[in-house]
């Protein structure tokens, strides 16, 4: 049974399906396929160049869309106020709905006001077309500019987050403000598999390790979860983790595998905080 991440913002399903790097027939297919497992939640981008399949595979799945939450995210290369509605516009176009769930600035941007980018897409909110507004890859000091100076309604942050990356700052300021934090490569890119501590915790569950993982991501307050799967086989098994739970001695062993190992980190990348 799905559970949901719940704040003053939105109500999200805890696990969603991430949809970065596929493409084709086959991002078509492995939508299809998560949507009828059971996944409710639903992650694409500009970026990705899968809108439209993604789109194709909900108008397909034979599922209401309202019973689906629905992320894109728009490219820092249309942080303009302009582009950001017409690049917009056309996501939707692609997506073949009137609305997203969820629409997200995709990485910071030096060169563009976050003013102009957040107000914007607050606009497309007030229209109706967008139901909650959010952020992706702020550290701390952005988020703050975003939610305090700026004063905009920011849902999520949609992070990298995993065992092996401690986000303790974005968790702490997202707690404080009811934000959402979304952890993408929640699973490290299968760097996670040959972790002892993880492993000794599966035996123990009868769970694999990208189960624990996964379990241990959605079980913290405001985190919600997209591993990206393409086979039937890893996208069913990502879902089975809703059936048991850990206790506070695999959360405390769990978070002590952290490496501040990022799997992600561009040339466009903010600077980023540091836990303690």
């Amino acid at each position: 049974m799905q559970q949901f991440t719940k704040t003053k913002y939105m109500t999200v399903p805890s696990l969603g399906f991430g949809t970065w790097q596929l493409s084709g027939q086959h991002c078509v297919n492995a939508v299809k396929t998560a949507l009828q497992i059971g996944y409710r939640h639903i992650d694409t981008a500009q970026i990705y160049e899968n809108e439209a399949e993604v789109g194709q595979a909900i108008a397909e799945s034979g599922i209401n869309r309202e019973a689906i939450f629905l992320t894109t995210k728009i490219w820092f290369t249309n942080f303009k106020a302009a582009d950001v509605k017409s690049s917009f516009e056309e996501s939707l176009k692609k997506l073949k709905t009137d609305h997203v769930d969820l629409l997200l600035m995709h990485w910071p941007n030096r060169e563009v006001e976050l003013k102009e980018t957040l107000t914007a897409m607050k606009e497309l909110q007030d229209e109706g077309k967008v139901k909650n507004i959010g952020v992706s890859n702020f550290p701390v000091a952005l988020m703050k500019q975003a939610t305090e100076e700026l004063e905009f309604p920011i849902a999520c942050n949609q992070v990298e987050y995993h065992a092996l990356l401690n986000q303790k700052p974005v968790l702490d300021y997202a707690h404080e403000h009811d934000m959402v934090v979304t952890a993408y490569s929640p699973l490290a890119r299968g760097a996670l598999s040959e972790e002892h501590t993880l492993m000794n915790i599966a035996l123990k569950h009868n769970k694999s390790v990208s189960q624990i993982a996964l379990r241990w991501l959605i079980e913290q307050k405001n985190v919600a979860a997209i591993p990206k799967a393409s086979s039937e086989v890893h996208i069913r098994a990502n879902f089975e983790i809703f059936n048991f739970q850990l206790d506070e001695e695999d959360h405390k062993a769990i978070a002590g595998i952290n490496k501040n190992t990022r799997m992600t980190n561009p040339d466009i990348a903010p600077e980023w905080d540091v836990a303690a």
